[in-house]
């Protein structure tokens, strides 16, 4: 199977080209991408919203293979370091020997342990620099030592192999073998900035070959996620619905009784079906769209309008087909049924901030039983994290910036040296158990998490909440009013929805009388039945 020749744009948006640099810069992100994608291979990918999710796995098996080719490295320079320990310059036996790989494996470890316990797990640009003055200002005397304590434990090491060398009691290992360390490290903090700056840079991303595996298996795996990512149609499980969509904001929903307007029975030959209110729900948003791009450079002008289904869980992957004429016959199929397993939506999306901010509104109507049924299921994915960033900074420093890379190298090894060791065991582990497990061949199952939410961080500014409000709130208007026009034109009365949909102050939606009562949605939203006289 081949990968997709002509990718959609979302392969060169600025939230694809971060998340492919986090998996070189955040291991826990990089083991939780291929867990998803390549050890539970029996789980669909959950839809890619602007985003691309090969090129993000790529670059996670590139970097892994990185790490693991440094451990390899690193394991053979420590070997050689602990037996020179147990021989001296004459190749016999030591009386004493000093135990300098030993003392030197302990720092090692310990610059790990702080390193872990300030969030940061990754082998390479992952020093925590915090100063001694910002350690101890307003901060907890321990967190102050695991700022602290890992620097000065390794200068106390270079101290006492020095006194102890002039003191004819020590090694010259003691001091080789630890720049000898170094060096795996630089070399795969060159490899990492070199992909950095020639593939992740802003303009070198740009104009990039999309990145694809190298491997049979995972192009194949590849040519899957292709299959999938922006298909029409999705598998779920049912006690993990809208995977990949972001965190629910304020979903709504509302049932009303279908009324024939006065004079209008005529009009009630036709039936008032599900796809009669989508069909008039969807040009209003378009024409919102249209009318954002000729007046302003508001995010709306981009605003996507797609019809969705969910299918529940059932064949296995490889059986589901995502072919165009099955995914148009699950959409007609699936508007107007109303079913518990086969959901439709209609689903309404808008990438702001580098699609760093990416709103998404699911609308469902049922028209059954003489009720009309409208479910309105606001989602957000939030920003990258910012440490993925972090990409521009090395990019820009260029070729040049080998002596003072050189020099964080160092300071770095015994951090990067230990975690990569750990990856490398990860690999082999993750390895083990994907081969064991046999995912093609377990059990069928849905997305238990998607790539572009693992990489989101958990708040917003307070500019991307109001933005967020805003786009939630204009295609809700939107939503209303095509429901609106959709009861007028089949000889409905109107009234008593325009009295029931009321934005209030939080964001909520006031929904009026329901059989005698009112319900009120969001967080602090308050609800009230009014009567025609101004009553309450």
């Amino acid at each position: 199977m081949k990968t997709t020749g002509t990718p959609r744009p979302d392969s060169r948006s600025e939230a694809t080209r971060l998340l492919c640099a986090g998996a070189y810069l955040d291991l826990d992100f990089r083991r939780r991408v291929i867990e998803e994608l390549v050890e539970h291979e029996e789980r669909p990918v959950a839809p890619s919203l602007g985003i691309d999710v090969v090129p993000v796995l790529t670059h996670a098996l590139r970097a892994r293979s990185q790490d693991v080719l440094t451990a390899v490295l690193l394991t053979g320079l420590w070997a050689a370091f602990f037996a020179t320990g147990f021989v001296t310059d004459t190749g016999s036996l030591p009386e004493a020997p000093l135990p300098w790989a030993g003392l030197y494996a302990v720092v090692c470890v310990v610059h790990w342990l702080g390193q872990a316990a300030a969030g940061r797990g990754s082998a390479v640009y992952a020093v925590d620099r915090t100063t001694l003055r910002r350690a101890l200002k307003g901060h907890a005397s321990l967190r102050a030592l695991r700022a602290v304590g890992p620097p000065v434990l390794q200068v106390a090491y270079w101290a006492a192999a020095l006194v102890a060398l002039f003191e004819g009691m020590g090694s010259w290992a003691a001091l080789l073998f630890p720049l000898l360390l170094a060096l795996p490290v630089w070399m795969h903090r060159q490899r990492v900035a070199s992909v950095m700056r020639l593939e992740l840079g802003r303009e070198a991303f740009a104009h990039h070959p999309r990145a694809v595996p190298r491997s049979r298996y995972h192009r194949r795996i590849a040519a899957t996620i292709d299959r999938e990512q922006y298909a029409g149609l999705t598998i779920y499980d049912p006690s993990r619905p809208f995977i990949g969509m972001g965190r629910p904001y304020e979903p709504w929903s509302f049932v009303l009784e279908l009324k024939p307007r006065d004079g209008a029975k005529g009009d009630l030959r036709v039936p008032f079906t599900a796809r009669a209110v989508v069909d008039l729900i969807r040009p209003r948003l378009e024409a919102l769209r249209d009318s954002a791009a000729a007046t302003s450079r508001d995010r709306l002008k981009d605003l996507e309008v797609e019809e969705f289904v969910y299918l529940p869980v059932g064949p296995h992957r490889p059986e589901v087909r995502y072919d165009e004429p099955v995914v148009r016959r699950h959409l007609q199929d699936a508007v107007d049924e109303g079913g518990e397993a086969r959901r439709y939506f209609l689903r309404v999306r808008v990438g702001a901030w580098d699609e760093q901010v990416v709103v998404s509104v699911l609308v469902r109507v049922h028209t059954q039983g003489g009720m009309l049924v409208l479910e309105v299921v606001p989602h957000v994915l939030t920003p990258v994290k910012p440490e993925f960033r972090a990409v521009d900074v090395i990019a820009a420093r260029g070729e040049d910036d080998i002596l003072r890379d050189g020099a964080r190298a160092l300071l770095s090894a015994p951090a990067a040296g230990f975690a990569s060791a750990v990856s490398a065991l990860r690999t082999a582990v993750a390895g083990f158990r994907t081969w064991l497990a046999d995912p093609r061949r377990a059990v069928p199952d849905g997305p238990a998490g998607s790539v572009r939410e693992i990489a989101g961080v958990r708040s917003v500014s307070l500019f991307q909440e109001m933005d967020i409000s805003r786009y939630v709130k204009t295609v809700q208007d939107r939503i209303a009013s095509g429901v609106r026009d959709a009861l007028r034109s089949q000889g409905y009365e109107t009234d008593q929805f325009e009295q029931q949909i009321v934005q209030v102050s939080e964001g909520g939606v006031f929904i009026g009388s329901m059989s005698g009562g009112a319900v009120a949605a969001g967080s602090g939203a308050q609800a009230r039945n009014t009567t025609k006289d101004g009553g309450s």
